[in-house]
Protein backbone atom coordinates (compact mmCIF):
# COMPACT_ATOMS: atom_id res chain seq x y z
CA UNK A 1 0.00 0.00 0.00
CA UNK A 2 1.34 3.47 -0.78
CA UNK A 3 1.91 6.07 1.92
CA UNK A 4 -1.15 8.55 2.37
CA UNK A 5 -0.51 11.54 -0.07
CA UNK A 6 -0.33 14.91 1.47
CA UNK A 7 -3.91 17.64 0.89
CA UNK A 8 -2.77 20.21 -2.20
CA UNK A 9 -4.18 22.52 -0.79
CA UNK A 10 -7.04 23.90 2.49
CA UNK A 11 -8.45 26.83 1.46
CA UNK A 12 -9.02 29.21 4.40
CA UNK A 13 -11.31 32.63 5.11
CA UNK A 14 -10.43 32.38 0.60
CA UNK A 15 -7.07 31.96 0.98
CA UNK A 16 -5.78 28.39 -0.26
CA UNK A 17 -2.89 27.22 2.22
CA UNK A 18 -0.22 25.09 0.35
CA UNK A 19 1.37 22.14 1.78
CA UNK A 20 -1.12 22.56 4.73
CA UNK A 21 0.93 19.71 6.73
CA UNK A 22 4.18 20.81 6.83
CA UNK A 23 5.44 20.83 9.98
CA UNK A 24 6.15 24.63 10.97
CA UNK A 25 7.11 23.13 14.61
CA UNK A 26 8.11 19.51 14.10
CA UNK A 27 8.57 19.02 17.78
CA UNK A 28 4.88 19.91 18.76
CA UNK A 29 3.06 18.83 15.32
CA UNK A 30 1.92 22.13 14.58
CA UNK A 31 1.29 22.63 10.62
CA UNK A 32 0.86 25.21 8.42
CA UNK A 33 -2.82 24.48 8.57
CA UNK A 34 -2.58 24.39 12.35
CA UNK A 35 -1.11 28.16 12.45
CA UNK A 36 -3.72 29.29 9.47
CA UNK A 37 -6.95 28.03 11.69
CA UNK A 38 -5.21 29.22 14.84
CA UNK A 39 -5.83 33.19 13.55
CA UNK A 40 -9.23 32.37 12.46
CA UNK A 41 -9.93 31.62 16.17
CA UNK A 42 -8.59 34.18 17.51
CA UNK A 43 -8.60 37.17 15.36
CA UNK A 44 -11.18 39.08 16.89
CA UNK A 45 -8.64 39.27 20.04
CA UNK A 46 -5.99 40.19 17.94
CA UNK A 47 -6.78 42.68 15.28
CA UNK A 48 -7.36 45.41 17.61
CA UNK A 49 -3.95 45.32 18.64
CA UNK A 50 -2.97 45.08 15.10
CA UNK A 51 -4.63 47.06 13.11
CA UNK A 52 -3.04 49.88 11.65
CA UNK A 53 0.55 49.35 12.48
CA UNK A 54 3.02 48.18 10.10
CA UNK A 55 4.56 44.71 10.26
CA UNK A 56 7.98 42.69 10.11
CA UNK A 57 7.33 39.36 9.30
CA UNK A 58 9.63 36.46 10.86
CA UNK A 59 9.34 33.77 8.43
CA UNK A 60 10.36 29.76 8.71
CA UNK A 61 9.59 28.36 5.29
CA UNK A 62 10.83 25.06 5.81
CA UNK A 63 9.43 25.21 9.99
CA UNK A 64 11.54 27.16 12.59
CA UNK A 65 14.47 23.90 13.26
CA UNK A 66 15.69 24.95 9.49
CA UNK A 67 16.24 28.63 10.16
CA UNK A 68 14.08 31.87 9.22
CA UNK A 69 14.31 35.18 8.48
CA UNK A 70 12.97 38.58 8.33
CA UNK A 71 11.14 40.15 6.27
CA UNK A 72 10.06 43.48 6.42
CA UNK A 73 9.45 45.01 2.53
CA UNK A 74 6.45 43.76 1.58
CA UNK A 75 7.18 40.84 -1.18
CA UNK A 76 5.82 41.87 -4.47
CA UNK A 77 4.01 38.79 -4.72
CA UNK A 78 1.70 39.26 -1.98
CA UNK A 79 -1.90 39.42 -3.50
CA UNK A 80 -3.66 43.13 -3.82
CA UNK A 81 -6.31 41.80 -0.75
CA UNK A 82 -3.19 43.07 1.73
CA UNK A 83 -3.42 45.97 3.28
CA UNK A 84 -0.19 47.90 3.08
CA UNK A 85 1.24 51.39 4.34
CA UNK A 86 4.41 52.95 2.83
CA UNK A 87 7.08 53.84 5.44
CA UNK A 88 10.04 55.77 5.23
CA UNK A 89 13.23 54.08 6.29
CA UNK A 90 17.16 54.70 6.05
CA UNK A 91 17.25 53.17 2.53
CA UNK A 92 14.45 55.41 1.20
CA UNK A 93 10.15 54.72 1.29
CA UNK A 94 8.65 50.97 1.35
CA UNK A 95 5.65 48.89 1.58
CA UNK A 96 5.04 47.30 4.42
CA UNK A 97 2.12 45.04 5.22
CA UNK A 98 -1.20 45.84 7.83
CA UNK A 99 -2.71 43.10 9.13
CA UNK A 100 -6.84 44.72 8.79
CA UNK A 101 -8.37 41.23 8.50
CA UNK A 102 -8.32 37.67 9.21
CA UNK A 103 -7.68 36.91 5.44
CA UNK A 104 -4.35 38.68 5.79
CA UNK A 105 -3.98 36.71 8.76
CA UNK A 106 -4.62 33.32 6.97
CA UNK A 107 -2.25 34.96 4.38
CA UNK A 108 1.19 35.35 6.64
CA UNK A 109 0.21 31.98 8.01
CA UNK A 110 0.34 30.66 4.27
CA UNK A 111 3.77 32.19 4.05
CA UNK A 112 4.82 31.02 7.08
CA UNK A 113 5.40 33.89 9.03
CA UNK A 114 5.27 32.48 12.36
CA UNK A 115 5.07 35.80 14.30
CA UNK A 116 4.70 39.43 12.90
CA UNK A 117 6.41 41.79 14.66
CA UNK A 118 4.26 45.29 15.26
CA UNK A 119 4.97 49.22 15.22
CA UNK A 120 4.46 50.87 18.28
CA UNK A 121 2.78 53.59 16.36
CA UNK A 122 -0.26 53.48 13.77
CA UNK A 123 -1.09 55.21 10.68
CA UNK A 124 -1.30 57.84 10.10
CA UNK A 125 0.38 58.80 12.72
CA UNK A 126 3.67 56.77 12.32
CA UNK A 127 5.89 59.31 14.26
CA UNK A 128 4.00 59.34 17.25
CA UNK A 129 3.93 55.79 19.03
CA UNK A 130 0.97 55.19 20.76
CA UNK A 131 2.44 52.72 23.68
CA UNK A 132 5.12 52.86 25.77
CA UNK A 133 6.90 49.24 26.12
CA UNK A 134 9.62 48.24 28.61
CA UNK A 135 10.76 44.95 27.40
CA UNK A 136 12.04 42.52 30.82
CA UNK A 137 14.90 40.55 29.24
CA UNK A 138 16.14 38.35 32.22
CA UNK A 139 19.83 37.48 32.27
CA UNK A 140 19.35 34.27 34.02
CA UNK A 141 16.83 31.94 34.88
CA UNK A 142 15.28 33.46 37.74
CA UNK A 143 11.84 33.81 36.91
CA UNK A 144 10.87 35.16 40.72
CA UNK A 145 13.74 38.14 39.49
CA UNK A 146 11.76 38.81 36.40
CA UNK A 147 8.64 38.36 37.78
CA UNK A 148 9.20 41.02 40.56
CA UNK A 149 10.73 43.50 37.55
CA UNK A 150 7.52 43.28 35.88
CA UNK A 151 5.65 44.43 38.85
CA UNK A 152 8.36 46.92 40.02
CA UNK A 153 7.93 48.82 36.27
CA UNK A 154 4.19 47.91 36.58
CA UNK A 155 3.92 50.14 39.35
CA UNK A 156 6.45 52.69 38.73
CA UNK A 157 4.10 53.60 35.27
CA UNK A 158 1.10 53.88 38.00
CA UNK A 159 2.36 55.83 39.90
CA UNK A 160 3.23 58.25 36.65
CA UNK A 161 -0.34 58.36 35.86
CA UNK A 162 0.26 55.46 33.02
CA UNK A 163 -1.80 52.36 32.92
CA UNK A 164 0.39 49.54 32.93
CA UNK A 165 -1.01 46.60 30.75
CA UNK A 166 1.31 42.95 30.99
CA UNK A 167 1.92 40.20 28.63
CA UNK A 168 4.09 37.09 28.17
CA UNK A 169 6.54 37.30 25.50
CA UNK A 170 5.94 33.56 24.61
CA UNK A 171 10.00 33.24 25.47
CA UNK A 172 12.01 34.20 28.79
CA UNK A 173 10.54 37.29 29.55
CA UNK A 174 7.46 40.16 30.15
CA UNK A 175 6.46 42.94 28.01
CA UNK A 176 4.80 45.99 29.89
CA UNK A 177 3.19 48.49 28.44
CA UNK A 178 1.43 51.90 28.25
CA UNK A 179 -0.79 53.04 26.06
CA UNK A 180 -0.14 56.88 24.90
CA UNK A 181 -1.76 59.33 23.29
CA UNK A 182 0.12 59.68 19.57
CA UNK A 183 0.62 63.18 20.08
CA UNK A 184 4.15 62.91 20.66
CA UNK A 185 7.39 61.91 18.94
CA UNK A 186 9.29 58.63 19.59
CA UNK A 187 12.60 60.78 20.70
CA UNK A 188 9.89 62.29 23.34
CA UNK A 189 8.22 59.03 24.53
CA UNK A 190 11.61 56.82 24.57
CA UNK A 191 13.61 59.71 26.75
CA UNK A 192 10.61 59.23 29.22
CA UNK A 193 10.76 55.34 29.03
CA UNK A 194 15.24 55.63 29.34
CA UNK A 195 14.88 58.00 32.39
CA UNK A 196 12.18 56.02 34.25
CA UNK A 197 14.61 52.72 33.41
CA UNK A 198 17.57 54.02 34.83
CA UNK A 199 15.52 55.33 37.47
CA UNK A 200 14.76 52.80 38.95
CA UNK A 201 17.52 50.53 37.86
CA UNK A 202 19.19 52.88 40.56
CA UNK A 203 16.37 51.98 43.57
CA UNK A 204 16.76 48.21 42.68
CA UNK A 205 20.40 47.81 41.84
CA UNK A 206 20.17 44.39 43.00
CA UNK A 207 17.11 43.38 40.62
CA UNK A 208 17.51 45.97 37.49
CA UNK A 209 19.84 46.74 35.18
CA UNK A 210 19.95 49.23 32.00
CA UNK A 211 23.38 48.14 30.62
CA UNK A 212 22.94 47.46 27.24
CA UNK A 213 25.91 45.15 26.89
CA UNK A 214 25.06 41.75 27.86
CA UNK A 215 28.96 40.88 30.10
CA UNK A 216 27.74 43.89 31.95
CA UNK A 217 24.38 42.59 33.08
CA UNK A 218 25.40 39.67 35.34
CA UNK A 219 22.07 38.05 36.93
CA UNK A 220 19.84 41.23 36.68
CA UNK A 221 16.48 42.11 34.72
CA UNK A 222 17.59 43.98 31.57
CA UNK A 223 15.47 47.17 31.15
CA UNK A 224 15.18 47.09 27.09
CA UNK A 225 13.47 51.01 26.20
CA UNK A 226 15.17 50.56 22.85
CA UNK A 227 12.16 49.63 21.22
CA UNK A 228 10.55 52.78 21.93
CA UNK A 229 11.66 54.51 18.42
CA UNK A 230 11.25 54.34 15.21
CA UNK A 231 10.37 51.28 13.11
CA UNK A 232 11.27 49.74 16.29
CA UNK A 233 8.62 46.54 17.17
CA UNK A 234 7.69 44.38 20.01
CA UNK A 235 6.17 40.38 19.24
CA UNK A 236 2.29 40.98 18.24
CA UNK A 237 -0.03 40.13 21.22
CA UNK A 238 -1.46 36.80 20.32
CA UNK A 239 1.93 35.80 18.16
CA UNK A 240 3.43 32.19 18.48
CA UNK A 241 7.38 32.52 18.87
CA UNK A 242 9.49 30.55 17.00
CA UNK A 243 10.55 28.19 19.97
CA UNK A 244 9.93 24.35 20.78
CA UNK A 245 6.40 23.97 21.46
CA UNK A 246 4.87 27.07 19.71
CA UNK A 247 4.40 28.85 22.71
CA UNK A 248 2.59 32.35 22.21
CA UNK A 249 2.89 36.04 23.60
CA UNK A 250 -0.28 35.78 25.80
CA UNK A 251 -1.67 39.51 27.60
CA UNK A 252 -2.27 38.05 31.11
CA UNK A 253 -3.68 40.07 33.77
CA UNK A 254 -1.66 41.22 36.76
CA UNK A 255 -3.33 39.17 38.93
CA UNK A 256 -1.79 36.16 37.26
CA UNK A 257 1.79 37.10 36.86
CA UNK A 258 2.58 34.82 40.19
CA UNK A 259 1.21 31.90 38.19
CA UNK A 260 1.60 32.62 34.54
CA UNK A 261 5.69 31.90 33.34
CA UNK A 262 6.85 33.86 29.70
CA UNK A 263 6.16 30.75 27.63
CA UNK A 264 3.01 29.31 30.03
CA UNK A 265 0.86 29.51 26.49
CA UNK A 266 0.50 27.28 23.29
CA UNK A 267 -1.78 27.72 20.27
CA UNK A 268 -4.30 25.10 22.07
CA UNK A 269 -3.81 27.47 25.51
CA UNK A 270 -4.96 30.95 23.90
CA UNK A 271 -7.63 29.91 21.76
CA UNK A 272 -9.29 27.94 25.05
CA UNK A 273 -7.99 30.93 27.71
CA UNK A 274 -9.97 33.62 25.17
CA UNK A 275 -12.99 31.33 25.06
CA UNK A 276 -12.75 31.45 28.78
CA UNK A 277 -12.25 34.79 30.42
CA UNK A 278 -11.66 37.21 26.79
CA UNK A 279 -8.55 39.48 26.00
CA UNK A 280 -7.52 41.36 28.96
CA UNK A 281 -5.77 43.98 26.78
CA UNK A 282 -9.66 44.60 25.32
CA UNK A 283 -10.30 48.36 25.67
CA UNK A 284 -6.56 49.55 26.08
CA UNK A 285 -6.63 52.39 23.25
CA UNK A 286 -9.40 53.78 25.86
CA UNK A 287 -6.61 54.04 28.48
CA UNK A 288 -3.91 56.29 26.66
CA UNK A 289 -2.80 58.98 28.99
CA UNK A 290 -0.60 62.35 27.54
CA UNK A 291 2.98 62.18 28.68
CA UNK A 292 2.44 65.66 30.18
CA UNK A 293 1.48 65.00 33.86
CA UNK A 294 3.88 61.72 33.95
CA UNK A 295 6.81 63.55 32.89
CA UNK A 296 6.40 66.00 35.22
CA UNK A 297 5.47 63.26 38.11
CA UNK A 298 9.19 61.82 36.96
CA UNK A 299 11.16 64.95 36.54
CA UNK A 300 10.60 65.48 40.60
CA UNK A 301 11.29 61.93 41.10
CA UNK A 302 14.57 62.64 39.26
CA UNK A 303 15.69 65.97 41.79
Amino acid sequence: MSPPTEPALVTLEGVDISHPDKELWPDAGVTKADLARYWVAVADAALPHLRDRPVSMERFPDGIEAGGFYEKKLPSHFPDHVDRVTVTTSDGEQDQVVVSDVRTLVHLAQQACVTPHTWLSRRPELDHPDLLVVDLDPSGSDLAAVRRAARVVGEALDDLGLVPFLKTTGSRGYHVAAPVRPDEGFDDVRALATDLAGLLARRHPDLLTTAARKADRGELVYLDVLRNGYGQTIVAPYAPRARPGAPVSTPITWDELSRTPPDRFDLDGVRARLARTGDPWAGMRRRARGLGRPRERLARLLR
